[in-house]
């Protein structure tokens, strides 16, 4: 919400207070120590209030920036989990660059909500370089493989396979031993799936079926590997 936006909702709040007989624009203005003509203007959408003069009149009326909110708007951009009481756990589906690029994913993102059981992804180990990197960020996210993925991934992958994906480990090391993990890794500004191998400062992309081709991402200078590595595909679902 834009701060004009903010100041309308005030404007608002403040008119209904007069209205209801609960407030004056003299007692706003001896409140605030603002001149009467200027809370008259700011009321009557003449002039607007600096980001001080709106933590006055905030302040003095006992409101919060909270308060000035529009509810559709909060609860559109909130980040949600919707709450689970049985054995099975809600898991947001979302686009690939939501998944790429998102810590926290917001109502208006969510694309589809799956149910995984609650003792299936407990027993899953999170393996974070460097540890605690990624402590703020949702742990697991579901995305649809595009149709390069799927079948650059074939036969593990097809075209809108369902992929779990564990944000909590974005390490390069294997989840089972003599098994190579698969990966969603950050490609500009969203991902791919694939095998994952370093050599020097690149990033080696390896996909399943040898019909595709291998692909190189450079590891910025700042950069580690893990810090591409969205997570690990952790569970692949295919409708047949």
């Amino acid at each position: 919400m834009k701060f004009r936006a903010l100041q309308e909702n005030l404007r608002n709040t403040l008119r209904e207070r007069i209205h209801a007989g609960d407030l004056t624009g003299l007692r706003l203005s001896q409140e605030t120590g603002f001149k009467q003509a200027h809370i008259s203007n700011f009321l009557n959408r003449k002039r607007g209030l600096s980001v001080a003069g709106m933590d006055k009149v905030l302040s003095v009326q006992n409101l919060s920036v909270l308060d000035l909110l529009d509810p559709a708007e909060v609860n559109k951009r909130a980040t949600i989990l919707p709450p689970s009481e049985d054995e099975f756990e809600n898991v947001l589906g979302v686009e690939l660059n939501v998944a790429a690029t998102h810590q926290l994913i917001t109502s208006m993102e969510v694309k589809e909500i799956l149910k995984f059981k609650k003792s299936f992804l407990k027993k899953l180990r999170a393996e974070t370089e460097p540890e605690g990197a990624r402590d703020k960020w949702e742990r697991f996210v579901a995305i649809r493989a595009d149709g390069s993925d799927g079948m650059s991934m074939y036969p593990r992958l097809l075209p809108g396979a369902t992929l779990l994906l564990d944000r909590h480990y974005n390490s390069l090391k294997p989840y089972r031993k003599g098994e190579m993990n698969m990966y969603a890794v950050l490609k500009g500004d969203t991902c791919t799936v694939k095998y994952v191998e370093t050599a020097h400062r690149n990033l080696i992309l390896r996909p399943q079926n040898q019909a595709y081709p291998i692909e190189i991402i450079t590891i910025d200078e700042w950069k580690m590997a893990e810090d591409y590595i969205i997570g690990r595909v952790c569970y692949v679902g295919i409708e047949t």
